[in-house]
């Protein structure tokens, strides 16, 4: 049978675990799901570019007159269901009849060096006849790459959602991303929902010295304690 540590060695393994998990931090963007404003139940609102209302936290973009909308979980359009990925609403970025290069941004705080995770929903029907085959979504990183990603799954009866993810290496104190409509005039719907947004810290780091030097500081003492006890 195995021993049970002692506790030096479990506190040691704690103030390790501690330390690896230090670089890493949470960040995030405002309303990443879409869950405010709260849109009319079994129904959507519009949001136009430069108009009101606004989405919290997000800029409408794309071409003058263009628009998205938020959707909630239990409309229905041509006998498709269009559930949300993550909560009670989604985005739609083909908007109202614009069906253009529409979409969101929004500017989140970075550290220049460190790496970031970026990973969101994309939601696709194949039903209705009018919402296409497949949702492409463009997303644009402000002095980095530019993403390009389509759910092709083939769903006729609700949204099928599916989530994508891509890490970059910020180079700016912000960072604009953008997450723009790549889906052609004649598709009628493109989902987006559950962006999630992670500080990874930099990559392959090793702890700064004053970490490891506490840590070391930390398990001389809990063993001269414990020879103390013996």
């Amino acid at each position: 049978m195995f021993k049970p540590l002692n506790a030096s060695v479990r506190l040691a393994c704690a103030v390790w675990l501690l330390l690896a998990s230090s670089s890493m931090a949470h960040a995030d963007v405002t309303n990443g799901s879409f869950e405010t404003p709260v849109v009319p139940a079994n129904s959507f609102t519009l949001f136009p570019v430069g108009g009101s209302p606004v989405i919290p936290g997000w800029t409408v973009i794309g071409p003058p007159g263009t628009d998205v909308g938020i959707v909630d979980k239990g409309f229905i359009q041509n006998s498709v269901t269009f559930a949300a990925g993550d909560g009670n609403q989604w985005l739609d970025l083909t908007g109202f009849n614009s069906n253009s290069t529409e979409g969101v941004a929004q500017s989140v705080t970075t550290i220049p060096g460190h790496t970031y995770q970026l990973s969101y929903l994309i939601g696709n029907t194949t039903g209705g006849g009018i919402f296409g085959t497949t949702s492409t979504v463009n997303v644009s990183v402000s002095g980095g790459p530019t993403f390009s990603d389509t759910n092709s799954t083939s769903s006729a009866a609700t949204l099928n959602w599916q989530q994508f993810t891509h890490t970059f290496v910020a180079t700016g104190n912000t960072t604009m991303l953008s997450f723009i409509n790549g889906d052609p005039n004649t598709d009628n719907s493109n989902g987006l929902d559950g962006i999630v947004f992670t500080d990874l810290g930099v990559v392959g780091a090793v702890p700064e010295p004053a970490s490891g030097a506490l840590l070391v500081s930390g398990l001389l003492g809990l063993g001269i304690l414990a020879r103390r006890k013996k």
